[in-house]
């Protein structure tokens, strides 16, 4: 469970109870965050995860095979579905992410509101058909909320579509708690040299860690001496293992896995860098604003949106020589850095999480009167 499903969780945390009654579905039961659903919220289950299947590894190719058939024909005759999992009707149905599009928008409680969560930049999507029919979904929505302006003004200036009813509601973030979980147990990274930079991503191409890999050995030759670690899996673990070696930095760049608490790791670093070829709207950088480190990363997606290049932290395009030259100024602008750091006790001030939740509640609201208007007639 990644982003998205840390959206859904803090929202099913922190919005009222006393004014919703909410009812999650989860097409697997699988992924370290399923111990944090709230044990006041209703659960439906679709289909069992992994470790609910059996150890024998031909039985369990078995029941992967037709646990993906079950799947497809939920998705795509989602009244099975609500036959046989979901027993009650809703007054609101919401996508928190495009993989529910179909199930939500055929559901058979045609009386609900529909809401679509968008939270993709849907121009890097390499099946440009398969974007085009996405973003054209989304007008069968009732109500459609973008995680940033961003994401919705590439989809009007590319796709030439508008959404009249839609909201930009930013992802909440908790200053507190991710205090208190950076301080549950302290990292010693040993013998790697500061300063340390750290990242926290997907090992996927779009992420851009090939490049970092360059710029960071680049700069070791140079005789700029620091480590970077690299906080996630992903499809291009293996390669980046290899390219590693090949530039002879496995002393000093590190892949360290996905760790169900990254803050730790966050928190003993001195700076938070981010390669990334496209976003959203990461929420690891008001994680590392929270936790006052100094931010280098490209400008794309929604990340504009929430560091002021120059003032709590460096942007640069979508480059490797202008990642290259933003790390260097670590060493040849200590001045700029101190003062990006200064200014990061402060930033992720400007997040509210509370507001956040009012704009949720009062979309919520406002289609539920709708429905019931409706339903008068």
């Amino acid at each position: 469970m990644g982003g998205v499903p840390r959206v859904v969780l803090d929202l099913l945390r922190n919005l009222p109870k006393d004014k919703f009654d909410f009812t999650l579905m989860l097409n697997l039961y699988q992924g370290e965050l399923i111990k944090d659903i709230p044990a006041d919220i209703k659960l439906i289950v679709v289909e069992n995860g992994k470790e609910q299947m059996s150890s024998n590894p031909f039985i369990q190719k078995i029941q992967l095979v037709w646990r993906r058939l079950k799947l497809e024909v939920y998705n795509q005759f989602p009244s099975i579905l609500y036959q046989l999992k979901v027993p009650e009707k809703y007054d609101i149905e919401i996508a928190s992410s495009y993989a529910e599009f179909d199930m939500v928008l055929n559901s058979p409680n045609k009386n609900s509101r529909k809401i679509a969560w968008f939270h993709t930049d849907v121009t890097y999507d390499v099946n440009q058909e398969r974007a085009k029919e996405r973003v054209k979904k989304m007008k069968n929505f009732d109500h459609v909320i973008f995680c940033a302006k961003h994401i919705r003004n590439v989809i009007e200036e590319n796709y030439n579509i508008i959404y009249p009813n839609s909201t930009i509601v930013y992802n909440a973030i908790h200053t507190e708690e991710i205090k208190r979980e950076a301080s549950e147990f302290e990292v010693v990274y040993g013998d790697i040299k500061r300063p340390i930079f750290c990242s926290v991503g997907r090992l996927h191409s779009r992420k851009g860690y090939h490049r970092l890999i360059n710029v960071h050995s680049r700069l070791i030759k140079e005789g700029f001496e620091h480590s970077i670690v690299v906080l996630g899996d992903g499809e291009e673990k293996n390669n980046l293992m290899e390219q590693i070696n090949q530039c002879e930095v496995e002393k000093s760049f590190k892949l360290l896995g996905t760790k169900i608490n990254p803050y730790p790791y966050l928190n003993n670093a001195d700076y938070f860098v981010l390669p990334t070829r496209s976003e959203a709207y990461p929420l690891v950088i008001n994680e590392a604003l929270v936790l006052e480190k100094p931010i280098i990363s490209t400008n794309v997606g929604g990340i504009p949106e929430m560091i002021n290049d120059g003032v709590d932290g460096i942007l640069v395009n979508d480059d490797e020589e202008e990642i290259y030259d933003a790390i260097k100024k670590v060493f040849t602008q200590p001045e700029l850095l101190e003062k990006i750091k200064q200014n990061t006790k402060d930033s992720y001030k400007k997040f509210d999480s509370q507001k956040i939740y009012n704009q949720v509640i009062e979309i919520f609201e406002e289609e539920y009167q709708i429905k019931l208007e409706n339903e008068r007639g």
